[in-house]
């Protein structure tokens, strides 16, 4: 068997060792992994030029592709939060509404609040609040312009807790006892168009038999940043809409319910279907508003692809890079051999050669990353057109246990991966190996 003495002038020779042979620290014992020793010294001594550049545009490139790989999963999962979250802000996240065919947005037949689920049901494990709603189309006009509107009406059980994130000035509706507020609260999107601000006056036309026109005080204005809702709703007291539409004191729309965990989302709703009387129905928000959360399922999906692309293109750089190495070290190998080295000794001295290049390219490539995340979450550097993608900055929310996941993953696949190019060491001749040039 090879000795450590001649692995030790092997690596003198091949190493450029004599840069750190009058180092204390440099020594061989009994101990070492010899091939762990080999791969350490290549590391830090890649010989020639060529080799160098070598090395360092493999880590350049798994670096690029770890970055993208942060990049991506920050950027798709902050889509699916900010959206999800305004979304169930606006909404809910489960729907309780008659059952019939009634497709139109405007809720027409009535459900009384006389139900054993209200409002005991928000008090329940999973559930955080139940509220009532109401909806009723209705035109606002003012002196220049006009608009189309969806007053959705809410009662002195609203969680205003949900929605103030996104009031941009003003404050929520006054809700008397006596009688029914006069307050509006409408988006930013709606101001804008209708030129009001704040304490203007605002009147809105509603089309029955016989049409009925209301003046409503801007209290407040909102704005989620979806533009689906932000370009339709205004929220109303809930008893202007009882009143328009000739209804009790305890009739409404519908009921709204908040839950703790969004990942119960689909449990929770079966749940509420089987306890509630027959004629009525409960939809979570992903039925409710199925477009949206598809939209938010093909990037889920766009997301996996990139993440195995971006893994692809590292390995087969990693792959490039070792077989590189091998032909670069060739000489080399023909000497360990004949001087008795296994082939698994010296693939290992590549694969750990390989693992500690991927190791530096993943740190860097989250520095990277990380940085570039920061950077829009601060700055807000990339602007997206809401119409298209429902945000107005694209959002950045770090899933740290996925990163994780994406580091080890990186490094364990591209190791494996490299294990059958290693192979190569066995094909090497030792003769011509000792020869090459």
């Amino acid at each position: 068997m090879l000795s450590k003495l001649c692995y030790f002038e092997v690596l003198f020779r091949y190493t450029n060792l004599s840069t750190h042979f009058s180092q204390p620290s440099f020594h061989i014992n009994n101990h070492m992994n010899i091939a762990y020793f080999f791969a350490r010294r290549m590391a830090f001594n890649s010989g020639g030029s060529f080799s160098r550049f070598i090395i360092r545009l493999a880590m350049v490139a798994v670096a690029c592709s770890v970055a993208v790989m942060v990049v991506t999963t920050a950027v798709v999962n902050g889509f699916q939060q900010e959206i999800s979250r305004k979304t169930f802000a606006f909404w809910g996240h489960i729907h309780i509404s008659t059952l019939d065919l009634n497709n139109s947005y405007e809720d027409i037949h009535p459900i009384s609040t006389d139900q054993t689920f209200y409002p005991s049901l928000g008090k329940q494990a999973g559930f955080k609040h139940i509220q009532v709603y109401a909806r009723k189309a209705g035109i606002a006009k003012t002196n220049d312009e006009i608009e189309g509107l969806m007053l959705k009406g809410i009662g002195k059980d609203y969680n205003w807790a949900e929605i103030s994130p996104f009031m941009v000035e003003g404050k929520p509706i006054t809700m008397p006892d006596t009688t029914a507020s006069n307050d509006i609260l409408i988006s930013q999107t709606t101001a804008r168009r209708l030129k009001l601000k704040v304490g203007d006056k605002l009147t809105i036309y509603f089309v029955d038999k016989p049409p009925r026109v209301r003046r409503f005080d801007i209290a407040g204005i909102y704005n989620t940043g979806l533009a689906e809702y932000d370009e339709q709703y205004a929220l109303i007291d809930i008893r202007q809409i009882q009143r328009l539409n000739a209804w009790q004191d305890d009739e409404v729309g519908g009921f709204e319910v908040f839950i703790n965990d969004v990942s119960q989302l689909d449990t929770l709703t079966e749940q509420i279907y089987y306890t509630i009387p027959n004629q009525l129905n409960a939809e979570s928000m992903k039925e409710v508003n199925p477009n949206l959360f598809q939209w938010l399922d093909l990037q889920n999906m766009n997301k996996h692809v990139l993440l195995t692309l971006m893994t692809v293109m590292a390995i087969i750089n990693m792959i490039t890079t070792l077989l590189i190495l091998i032909l670069d070290r060739t000489n080399m190998i023909g000497i360990l051999k004949a001087l008795g080295a296994s082939n698994w000794t010296i693939q290992k001295i590549f694969l750990y050669n390989a693992a500690y290049i991927i190791s530096l390219g993943v740190l860097i490539g989250n520095a990277i990353g990380l940085g570039i995340c920061w950077l829009q979450k601060t700055f807000h550097l990339i602007q997206l057109p809401p119409e298209s993608y429902y945000l107005s900055v694209a959002p950045v929310a770090i899933d740290w246990l996925l990163i994780l996941l994406i580091n080890l993953a990186t490094l364990v696949i591209c190791v494996l991966a490299l294990i059958i190019p290693s192979i190569l060491v066995t094909r090497v001749n030792v003769i011509k190996a000792i020869r090459f040039k």
